[in-house]
């Protein structure tokens, strides 16, 4: 059993820095770097891609991430876990194999967690009496069948667990919670039953603590903003974990970013509900039992995280169609420069209605005054400038296209100093819903799969 082990957050979502694994495993020591792509929004689009290519469905930057971290990894012994597989697991490891053969790296053993893709078993769930309702409206799943586009089980750490068990130096899942692919390496190498719930809550808030990459440790921050040093140069997170639990947040030296207990303490409350029932696959944990503790410059311990049994459900993450949406906006300048824009606003909603177009909601933003405050925004003395951006949603794409014509005839037949529109007229794009649900944790089995190229 080790005595302390080193994971190392390398993505908070698909999109976030490339290079940050790169930097992570190059460095300074770590053991493990956990790589988090998905977001629910984020399967949807991975399922159309595939429908598209059956090559594709992963996070398409993790292959060459892989390839250029792979000779650091194996001559480090680092270990890689990412849920970055997303609704195509096997094809992502398989174009790591391609990266690890153009380099000449043999002896590779990659797992894949599969089974969370219940998409093409919705009929059969339905016809056992699981009706995957959905959490907030109670509505079962029957209501959006026809316009499903995803729907993934989250599962937890152990199918994670079971692949490094198996030698796995990269383990490749799909829809798995972000907190797992901290817990799960922790449990391998400390050895923790099942129900050790305090230290299962443990690794969890560790977890959630890294799901974000540099957000806990000085990106994003809404405290003393300023105080973070070298924002381009953010060092990710990293925990130094021990087997009874405790674990200190970190980052390498020499990196920019700052690790505090104000930053970690903002980390922990994002996406929390109740925060003494943190649910996941693996446990409940009580995040009112938390302890930080400054230790040292970019050091933070936490301790004393309490946990409970976990439930008989997974979460279902699905998706579906519904409907279509339209953004577009215009620049009106000094002097006026907000009232033209409300002006502008109006004669754009009175030509649509004299049209007979309808729409589920028109919603107007005026940036540069109400945009983030809504009516709780002040209007300032003057304001040199305001962007308006309106969008539209609904069921009918032909209303949603007649909107995007409607936008570029306020530039001569509207309020003056108008500029900004560019890139041609707003076209229809698809609006995914998100549909959460729970499943019985007995009617969904994951597969592990661990092969050597």
């Amino acid at each position: 059993m080790n005595k302390t082990i080193r994971i190392a957050s390398g993505q908070g979502f698909w999109g976030d820095l490339v290079d940050a694994p790169y930097h992570q495993v190059t460095r300074g020591p770590i053991d493990y770097l956990m790589m988090d792509f998905l977001a629910e929004v984020t399967m949807s689009i991975m399922q159309k891609q595939k429908l598209r290519n059956p090559e594709l469905g992963y996070a398409r930057d993790l292959p060459g991430q892989m390839g250029r971290i792979l000779p650091h990894i194996i001559d480090r012994n680092i270990k890689v876990i990412t849920n970055g597989g997303g609704v195509n697991p096997f094809a992502c490891r398989d174009a790591i194999f391609r990266e690890a053969k153009r380099q000449g790296i043999t002896g590779l053993k990659i797992g894949v967690v599969d089974g969370d893709d219940i998409l093409d078993r919705i009929e059969e769930l339905l016809a056992a009496g699981i009706e995957l309702r959905n959490m907030e409206s109670g509505e079962p799943i029957s209501t959006v069948r026809e316009r499903i586009v995803s729907a993934n089980v989250y599962f937890g750490a152990f199918p994670i667990v079971e692949a490094l068990r198996q030698g796995a130096q990269i383990v490749i899942t799909g829809r798995t919670t972000d907190t797992g692919l901290t817990l799960a390496p922790m449990i391998h190498e400390f050895g923790w039953a099942s129900d050790d719930w305090d230290n299962m809550a443990a690794g969890t808030v560790a977890g959630h603590i890294l799901e974000c990459g540099g957000q806990s440790s000085g990106g994003n921050y809404l405290g003393d903003w300023k105080s973070v040093p070298d924002l381009a140069h953010i060092g990710f997170p990293i925990a130094e974990a021990s087997p009874d639990g405790t674990f200190v947040i970190t980052k390498h030296e020499n990196t920019g970013g700052l690790v505090s207990v104000p930053t970690v303490k903002e980390q922990l409350l994002y996406e929390i509900g109740d925060p003494q029932e943190y649910i996941t696959p693996d446990c409940v944990a009580d995040f009112t039992s938390i302890r930080l503790h400054p230790d040292g410059e970019n050091r933070v311990r936490v301790t004393d995280v309490k946990g409970r049994p976990d439930t008989p459900f997974y979460k279902v993450s699905a998706a579906y169609q519904d409907g279509y949406s339209a953004f577009g906006s215009l620049t009106y300048a000094w002097p006026d420069a907000l009232e033209k824009a409300r002006v502008a606003d109006q004669i754009l909603r009175t030509r649509l209605s004299d049209l007979g177009l309808e729409f589920d909601e028109i919603l107007t933003e005026f940036v540069g005054h109400d945009s983030c405050f809504g009516p709780l925004a002040s209007v300032p003395e003057e304001i040199n400038e305001v962007v308006l951006r309106i969008g539209v949603r609904g069921k009918n794409k032909d209303h949603i296209t007649r909107f995007g014509q409607e936008l570029a005839p306020l530039i001569l037949t509207g309020p003056p100093s108008v500029t900004g529109f560019a890139g041609g007229r707003p076209k229809p794009s698809e609006v995914i819903a998100y549909w959460p649900a729970l499943i019985p944790k007995t009617a969904v089995t994951p597969h592990v799969v661990v092969e050597e190229n």
